[in-house]
């Protein structure tokens, strides 16, 4: 078979934009189970192993614990508002510092240096039996802390 470098491109193309139709098709079609309960809610264990005054980090769940001074408990998104980057934790403060372009947010994930303009979002938690759970499907979108916003045990 006498293929010319025109041919091969494109037999090359109509390969690749078959494959990639196959694929939006398929999960186009294909139905996507909803999250379990279990999915939904990540333990992160029994309350009284969380020393207060201090941040948590389930980086693969995306969220860090915080549990403050008085014992009260939040969940962060580990996303920093402004662009998406991922933030980190302050040792010194308690808070947040965002490596991309140097947001700071407090120890409540409020912002304390721009350029984010809003605080953290933030996840809910669930206590059960001592046990404490967040739920990371629901992101909560906040202007500012609120001390309504602690889940105490």
């Amino acid at each position: 078979m006498n293929l010319n470098r025109r041919k091969f491109i494109k037999r090359l193309i109509a390969a690749v934009v078959s494959i990639e139709a196959f694929f939006l098709i398929k999960n186009g079609i294909s139905t996507k189970t909803p999250l379990t309960e279990e999915e939904k809610l990540i333990s992160v264990g029994n309350a009284e192993l969380f020393m207060n005054n201090k941040t948590y980090p389930f980086v693969t769940n995306h969220f860090y614990l915080r549990r403050f001074k008085d014992g009260g408990f939040m969940a962060f998104s580990v996303k920093c508002t402004h662009l998406g980057c991922v933030v980190n934790i302050n040792s010194n403060t308690g808070g947040f510092n965002c490596p991309c372009h140097a947001s700071q947010f407090n120890e409540f994930g409020d912002v304390i240096s721009s350029p984010a303009t809003r605080p953290l979002d933030t996840y809910p938690i669930i206590v059960k039996n001592n046990e404490l759970w967040v739920d990371i499907t629901k992101a909560t979108t906040r202007t500012t802390f609120d001390k309504s916003q602690l889940t105490y045990i």
